[in-house]
């Protein structure tokens, strides 16, 4: 078990604390479902296991996945399997997207991108989230790291408007999540030896480090982004 499941059954502002990525998500993708009109089709773009459809359940959600990300995932909630730079669907489909921690995981993210905005309906929105400064994770298929400006460069490309695009977190936050990341690493095989004494260091700056954040105004060292834009009318 990664630190990251055992931190979900944390009490939620606990959580939030110490998962603070996910959770900005997960309230993100609420708040954006809340927005939805019922009955309108939603394509969730690389949906995995499907992790976000409650979210959406006054919507008609479509879940697509190509199911090469984790071979541990049970992905037979998925309404369609396909790569994101060929979708299956006519144009102008869908009246909203979210992509989530996805683009980083599709080697011709511009592409996926156009095809995203040929599915939806003119003026139909897109949530989008990418990390920043994140690990390798689901390799071989992790190709790429995004900027604030190179999503807005990918994003504009792919015939996407009013933009929204914002850090989640700063330098501090980043610097406790590395910390985290520390104890997954003396998690694993003989280093379990020393994971004790290496949570007695890591763990008491982790918690403390999110306090500081407030002082970091910039946001250049972030752990991703959270944007929303609009397909060009």
């Amino acid at each position: 078990m990664s630190y990251s499941d055992f931190a979900a059954h944390f009490p939620r502002f606990l959580r939030r604390h110490v998962l603070h990525f996910e959770c900005v998500i997960e309230e993100t993708v609420e708040r954006f479902a809340d927005q939805v009109p019922a009955g309108l089709w939603v394509l969730d773009a690389g949906a995995g296991e499907g992790r976000y459809a409650h979210f959406f359940g006054r919507q008609r959600y479509c879940g697509v996945d190509l199911t090469v990300g984790d071979i541990g995932w049970n992905y037979c909630g998925l309404d369609a399997v396909a790569d994101l730079t060929a979708l299956p669907f006519r144009a102008n489909s869908f009246a909203a997207c979210v992509n989530i921690v996805t683009l980083e995981h599709i080697p011709e993210p511009g592409c996926a991108l156009a095809e995203i905005s040929r599915a939806l309906i003119p003026g139909g929105t897109l949530l989008l989230v990418a990390p920043h400064e994140w690990e390798v994770h689901q390799a071989p298929h992790d190709y790429f790291r995004y900027t604030r400006h190179g999503l807005a460069y990918l994003l504009e490309r792919a015939g996407f408007e009013q933009l929204d695009i914002q850090p989640v977190g700063g330098y501090f936050r980043l610097l406790a999540r590395r910390l985290w990341n520390g104890l997954q690493f003396f998690s694993r095989g003989w280093r379990w030896l020393a994971f004790g004494p290496v949570a007695l260091i890591l763990v008491p700056p982790a918690l403390l480090l999110p306090f500081f954040d407030f002082l970091d105004s910039d946001r250049n060292f972030t752990l991703g982004y959270v944007c929303t834009a609009k397909r060009q009318s």
